[in-house]
């Protein structure tokens, strides 16, 4: 009767134990499954190494003595936990890698404050008597246009730029007596092949006064754009 009755001590306590494992395991599964395609290894890792332990121990406690556990088991088990100790331990070694290289980038970066960089927006900049800006071809075409417009939208200007190949071009618009650094005037692109639209991306110059961290992603404060991902860079100038 002892016996019987230790093993259902026995029985009961290791299913709770294990139920408790199991929910977890499914809560990080389920994390995992949007987070990076349904990982194991983040349902293993938010099982900790005392839960394990606290399994054994229970176990070994309340083992049939006629069935105890062998030695098979005890060294699968301790596996288990050397495991799932890896993968927090390597959690945690990338995560401080990843800090540690957005700060070096950052540091980096700061190289660029006061000075120009190109980056996705269609303003001009006016500078000795020319609008300059530029614009990114998704593919060849073999018809491109550039409107200018003014502060009030107006269109002021069409430039035809015939057929260009893909990849980033240039624009250069006469703005006479404008004075440098005119605000507010803008340009669009249409480009086509073949009579089909090509997708075109606008790029302008922009004039970097930060450079910072959000969520460990490095950002750029920029004087017109505000802030911008520092992937947002087409070059720098």
């Amino acid at each position: 009767m002892t016996t019987s009755s230790s093993a259902t001590t026995q029985s009961s306590t290791n299913a709770a134990i294990f139920a408790s494992i199991n929910a977890n395991a499914k809560a990080a599964a389920t994390t995992g499954a949007s987070a990076s395609g349904g990982s194991s290894s983040a349902a293993m890792a938010a099982v900790s190494p005392s839960t394990f332990l606290t399994l054994l121990v229970t176990q070994m406690q309340n083992q049939d003595p006629l069935s105890p556990m062998d030695n098979s088991q005890m060294t699968s088990q301790l596996a288990q936990i050397n495991t799932v100790s890896g993968i927090n331990t390597l959690n945690t070694s990338v995560q401080s890698l990843n800090t540690q290289l957005v700060q070096m980038q950052a540091l980096q970066a700061a190289t660029l404050v006061g000075q120009n960089v190109t980056v996705p927006g269609n303003d001009l900049t006016i500078k000795g008597g020319s609008g300059q800006g530029a614009f990114k071809l998704a593919g060849a075409a073999d018809s491109v246009t550039v409107q200018v417009l003014d502060p009030s939208g107006q269109v002021v200007a069409n430039q035809s730029l015939g057929a260009m190949p893909a990849g980033v071009q240039g624009i250069s618009w006469p703005a006479g007596t404008l004075a440098d650094a005119s605000p507010g005037y803008t340009f669009k692109v249409a480009a086509t092949q073949g009579g089909a639209a090509v997708p075109t991306t606008a790029l302008m110059l922009d004039k970097v006064n930060s450079v910072f961290t959000s969520n460990g992603v490095l950002t750029l404060d920029l004087q017109n754009s505000g802030n911008v991902p520092y992937t947002s860079v087409q070059s720098l100038n």
